[in-house]
């Protein structure tokens, strides 16, 4: 759309991000567009397309209006919601002050339902079961259908029948219900933020970091843990798998992984494998494959090592998603229950 003369109270919240990112350095905008999920890129990415010839006073309202709401949340993590309406009644006015604090409350609140939105069904009804069936009505109502079944079936019989029939009688609701309702997502999705952060680190996040890194590298890392902490070492190595172990998986697992693989990416990541590792792919093609992969590495000539080391990455990550889909089994990862 045309956007020149348009006033900044006709633009929507996607508009507003996206004239906001439109006034930034390129870079920073990339880097803020890799924090969002990739829906919201999507709508945001359609809103800059569409918005044109904007006037600079309509883009300096938006980068104010923008510092005015951060401003006001780090004076609310300061000292809370009164502190921070005293704060800005002096800058902006007792009127415009009650309307960042007013914009703060629903971003917050709308924050907290898109956490609620992620959260595990079981860990949301152990939260919800402990607030009135009226709270706990209006939030499931906010929720996705799929999470608010799920939700309803973790609850006793009595807290689930009292809360379908409150969803289905809810009407208009009170300001001081709507009140309570606030303070009760801020707290699920506070404490759903801190178990997240609670269970992100450890030995899955050092799998993960070791698997995106080259092997060297990784190889180097995993000698050094197992030097400190062999019990640490060993369940990382369960976790995580390095290009090299392809010689643990079955012929049959190889020939699967295969398929996906790309061929180009298969000769890059074969270019400095040792002799067990090539045996035991090429025996899973069939000739002609074979062939045509021996040729390409004969023909490729000198590489970098960083486009092998990604190449191996790339299949790597092919290789876990057929183990988690249960396609293929890696042995030595705790399947020891499986008797072929």
């Amino acid at each position: 759309m045309k956007a020149k003369g348009v006033a900044i109270t006709q633009l929507s919240g996607k508009q507003k991000a996206a004239v906001l990112l439109m006034s930034m350095d390129v870079d920073i905008a990339a880097k803020v567009f890799k924090e969002l999920e990739m829906k919201e890129v999507e709508q945001i990415a359609v809103e800059i397309t569409n918005l044109r010839d904007l006037s600079p006073s309509v883009v300096e309202e938006v980068i104010e209006e923008f510092y005015q709401l951060m401003t006001a949340q780090s004076y609310m993590i300061e000292g809370g919601i009164e502190f921070a309406q005293t704060i800005l009644e002096k800058s902006y006015g007792s009127d415009r002050a009650k309307e960042i604090i007013e914009k703060i409350r629903v971003l917050t609140t709308v924050r907290g339902f898109n956490i609620l939105k992620k959260s595990d069904p079981s860990q949301l009804a152990a939260f919800l079961s402990k607030e009135h069936p009226q709270t706990i009505a209006l939030i499931l109502s906010h929720l996705p259908v799929d999470l608010t079944a799920e939700v309803l079936g973790e609850f006793n019989d009595d807290v689930r029948s009292e809360t379908i029939i409150r969803i289905a009688k809810l009407g208009k609701v009170s300001p001081q219900l709507v009140s309570e309702i606030e303070h009760v997502v801020d707290q699920i999705a506070e404490a759903t933020i801190s178990q997240n952060l609670a269970t992100a680190g450890g030995s899955k996040l050092v799998a993960n970091i070791l698997n995106k890194s080259n092997n060297a590298i990784a190889k180097l890392m995993l000698e050094n843990i197992e030097d400190k902490d062999p019990n640490m070492a060993t369940e990382i190595k369960r976790l995580m798998f390095l290009f090299d172990d392809i010689v643990l998986i079955d012929d049959k697992g190889v020939q699967r992984i295969l398929r996906d693989v790309d061929k180009r990416d298969l000769a890059l990541a074969l270019k400095v494998a040792d002799d067990k590792i090539r045996q035991k792919i090429f025996k899973n093609m069939s000739e002609r494959a074979a062939q045509v992969v021996k040729e390409e590495l004969d023909f490729m000539g000198p590489v970098k090592l960083k486009e092998v080391e990604a190449a191996q990455i790339r299949i790597v990550d092919v290789i876990k998603k057929l183990e988690e889909s249960e396609e293929i089994v890696v042995g030595g990862r705790g399947k020891e229950d499986i008797f072929v």
